[in-house]
């Protein structure tokens, strides 16, 4: 369950954040997570009000937003989503597929006081 150790990430980048921007509280923190990011959102909720006592994180509401996969065909050089019940290209049909979005993780936004 790596959700804890991501869960513990977040909130000590947030205090990092909080020493160099001189800021008090975290209100909201913003992550984006990839459609194949292999995170479950739901533990990490579970798990932010223990890893987040007594840090500027503390009360901050947890929002996700989730970035759709995104694929290059290696055939036809086609761009964006694929046939997922068939794991093909849409355009050409071939199963020469790249992904090139979709495994991110990242924290995109603060809202701070």
């Amino acid at each position: 369950m790596h959700e804890l150790a991501i869960t513990k990430s977040i909130v000590d980048l947030v205090q990092r954040e909080a020493e160099k921007q001189g800021f008090k509280r975290a209100l909201e923190i913003r992550l984006r997570l990839g459609e194949y990011s292999g995170i479950v959102p739901e533990y990490i909720k579970d798990f932010f009000p223990l890893v987040a006592e007594g840090t500027v994180s503390e009360k901050a509401e947890l929002l996700f937003e989730t970035n759709p996969a995104k694929f290059l065909c290696l055939d036809c050089g086609y761009e964006g989503g694929a046939d997922r019940k068939n794991a093909c290209c849409i355009k050409c049909g071939s199963s020469s597929l790249k992904m090139t979005a979709g495994r991110e993780f990242f924290v995109d936004s603060l809202k701070v006081e």
